[in-house]
């Protein structure tokens, strides 16, 4: 199988974790579908799916913190995250809608308050604004987008490089306000006092465009406190108004994020290796006790799945980063590229799949049988996730950049590396490792 060379893609490993994450969710929601025994086995120990957006939430914490500071500008950073993940996000949104329209999707009853669920949308955070997540994966993109916002307000009032106090301050908050934080708590509040959720919805939105306008401005005052209202309005809803799936997610979420900015900083020399390793293990410990301790009542099963998915996308993590400088089979740095849309479109295709009973019955054919359709069900996805990416995302993140004011193929404004012979800010770039430095996907 053809290689990347390590000292020539220097972010091919994140590639890579990136690919791996977005099969283990394709697993994850197909095997509810097919190859139900081998789900069955495997969940005894751990969540493929809650795994692997794990591993996605380590990868963003790392890069997106880089690529903004290597841009040096909020306009230029939400330029670039803009046409990085709306095209994309809008088409699958479209997708979804004819298939339900034509028989073969569902939009999760967005069919009953269409305006309410479309002001959820905007910022790419239903699941903050309890609108239904469509594609179901979009519950993430809601704490990608928090995240983003906390990393502006830091970085524009020069704060953003004590990512492990943030880490901590997170992970300290899952444990010890986890079990009493609300769900959808100014949602119920709205419907009560007759205002509605659209009500809510608006005026979220409205303040956080209104951060971001003033954000993107790039002038001092006007970007600090454009950002700063943004940021605790997306702080408010991640601590008193997510939907799914549990109270202590969001600060949990975000201290993995902020957890992955501290392997960053510590790779830059920016903190000291072993501070960073104990900040690592304390998060990994809290966000570990969090979900133990506040999800007991989900029973032992869960328990042994929460500690695991954790663990394990720590690990897997740590294991990308060992072999950052080594030789990347081609084909796991491509998926890696093209996983955004893997990660969109694989939930449209199970519910076409789900929507045709003469397949979905083949769920009760032999394992062989299952197995078979199971890959050609992912070699759909790939082809539909190639094709969306090639004629979609690429050019859009292109436009993106020439929108930012950085020319095809120049090099962003940055900070030289304090370890330039290894670190993996060293080198220059594949197109998959250039993908990498302007993509952070959940």
């Amino acid at each position: 199988m053809p290689k990347i060379a390590g000292t020539g893609s220097r972010l091919a490993w994140l590639d890579a974790l990136r690919g791996f994450a977005a099969l283990c969710v394709v697993f994850d929601h197909g095997s509810t579908l097919l190859l139900l025994p081998a789900r069955g086995f495997l969940y005894q120990w751990l969540n493929l799916g809650q795994y692997g957006v794990f591993v996605f939430f380590l990868v963003s914490g790392y890069i997106v913190p880089a690529s903004l500071e290597r841009k040096g500008s909020l306009r230029a950073f939400w330029t670039s995250r803009g046409f990085r993940l709306y095209p994309m996000y809008a088409v699958a949104l479209v997708i979804a809608a004819v298939a339900y329209w034509s028989g073969y999707g569902s939009i999760r009853g967005a069919e009953h308050h269409p305006l309410t669920s479309v002001m959820s949308w905007l910022l790419m955070l239903p699941n903050l604004l309890t609108g239904p997540n469509v594609p179901n994966v979009t519950w993430t993109l809601s704490y990608e987008m928090v995240f983003y916002l906390l990393l502006a307000v830091l970085f524009s009032w020069n704060v953003h490089r004590h990512s492990g106090g943030y880490a901590l301050t997170f992970a300290v908050g899952a444990v010890a306000l986890g079990g009493i934080l609300p769900m959808a708590a100014l949602n119920t509040w709205a419907q009560r006092y007759g205002h509605g959720t659209l009500a809510l919805n608006i005026t979220a939105d409205a303040a956080i465009i209104a951060g971001i306008a003033l954000a993107v401005t790039d002038r001092r005052w006007p970007a600090r406190i454009g950002a700063a209202i943004a940021a605790l309005t997306a702080l408010v809803l991640v601590t008193v108004n997510q939907g799914y799936p549990y109270p202590w997610s969001g600060f949990e979420i975000l201290a993995l994020m902020f957890t992955g900015t501290v392997i960053y900083r510590a790779e830059r020399g920016e903190i000291s290796r072993v501070a960073a390793a104990l900040i690592v293990a304390a998060v990994l410990a809290l966000t570990t006790i969090a979900g133990l301790w506040h999800g007991a009542h989900y029973g032992h099963q869960w328990e042994k799945q929460w500690a695991t998915s954790v663990l394990l996308a720590a690990a897997t993590f740590g294991a990308g980063m060992a072999v950052r400088n080594r030789k990347i089979p081609r084909v796991a740095a491509w998926l890696g590229v093209i996983s955004y849309s893997v990660y969109l479109l694989h939930p449209l295709v199970l519910d076409a799949y789900r929507s045709t009973p003469a397949l979905y019955r083949l769920d009760r054919a032999t394992m062989p049988v299952q197995a078979g359709v199971f890959a050609a069900l992912a070699v759909v996805i790939i082809a539909a996730s190639a094709l969306t990416y090639y004629l979609i995302e690429k050019p859009m993140q292109r436009l993106g950049r020439r929108i930012a004011g950085r020319p095809r193929g120049a090099t962003p404004k940055r900070v030289e590396p304090v370890q330039p012979a290894s670190s993996p800010e060293a080198t220059t770039g594949t197109s998959a490792s250039t993908s990498a430095s302007t993509t952070a996907m959940s």
